[in-house]
């Protein structure tokens, strides 16, 4: 029995996803930042009488991520994947001039004066 040949289903791979995807994708980094956030402040309170330094690591991480998770957060969408250009070049052949339509008597050069054409 032969093997029936299916449609080829083609993807696309460039098209950018859904505004609605996007500001979920968004919103899902921001919350995770202020998660982090959270647990780096509460780790400072716990850590300022046990282990100063790192303590104040995690003061200085619970105060910047707040700025990054705003920038990373209002980035904007991605930059749409570019696409292989469905225009196709056609080959051009050059034009012919009028001394390329006539055929030139052997023993003359172009110009019409004899003379060797080596």
């Amino acid at each position: 029995m032969r093997k029936r040949r299916e449609a080829e289903v083609f993807q696309i791979t460039g098209a950018r996803q859904s505004l609605a995807d996007d500001v979920r994708g968004r919103q899902r980094r921001y919350v995770i930042s202020m998660l982090i956030r959270t647990v780096s402040v509460l780790l400072t309170v716990i850590l300022w009488n046990v282990e100063r330094p790192l303590a104040v690591v995690t003061l200085v991480v619970g105060a910047l991520l707040p700025y990054v998770a705003v920038v990373v957060a209002n980035a904007g969408r991605e930059n749409p994947t570019s696409m292989p250009s469905a225009f196709v070049p056609t080959h051009t052949r050059p034009a012919l001039t009028a001394s390329d339509a006539r055929p030139e008597p052997s023993g003359q050069s172009p110009d019409g004066q004899p003379g060797d054409r080596s």
